[in-house]
């Protein structure tokens, strides 16, 4: 039982020491996706949808929860962003070529097909995309791409 007392012990020091120290946060001075939105032309069902879901891992600002100042969900947290900003940055969007534009878009359309994104860690807290909100992002991000097939002709 002493053993056990000191793992306790060591656990929760080590829980009140990395308290201290905070993964840098995703934290622009305000979520520029405005290349995105022009560029896209998503209506305002899909930019709430967006906005709710997708924003805040896949662009430079994110709205953190109270708990992301608790670690270790902090570090948790810090990674799925800086993933989510690594896969896919609607803040970005100016920067992408038309081919990786129109291949975001594919990627999006497969995750949401799939049921990959948002991630289950997310909707847990969040709530899951119902089949309406799929069906409108899907029909929207292939009807964006048939721009970029244009372009790329």
């Amino acid at each position: 039982m002493n053993i056990i007392k000191k793992i306790a012990v060591a656990l929760l020091i080590v829980l009140v020491l990395i308290q201290f120290y905070r993964p840098e946060k995703n934290n622009a001075e305000y979520r520029d996706v405005t290349a995105f939105l022009e560029d896209t032309k998503p209506n305002k069902n899909v930019q709430a949808i967006l906005s709710k879901n997708c924003y805040d891992c896949h662009s430079n600002k994110t709205n953190y929860p109270w708990y992301s100042n608790i670690a270790p969900v902090s570090f948790w947290l810090d990674h799925h962003v800086e993933e989510g900003n690594e896969h896919f940055n609607l803040s970005n969007w100016a920067n992408y070529n038309v081919k990786k534009r129109d291949h975001k878009l594919d990627e999006l359309i497969e995750e949401v097909e799939e049921g990959e994104m948002p991630l289950q860690s997310y909707t847990i807290l969040h709530g899951a995309l119902n089949d309406n909100d799929k069906e409108a992002l899907i029909h929207w991000a292939k009807q964006a791409r048939k721009n970029y097939d244009l372009v790329k002709k």
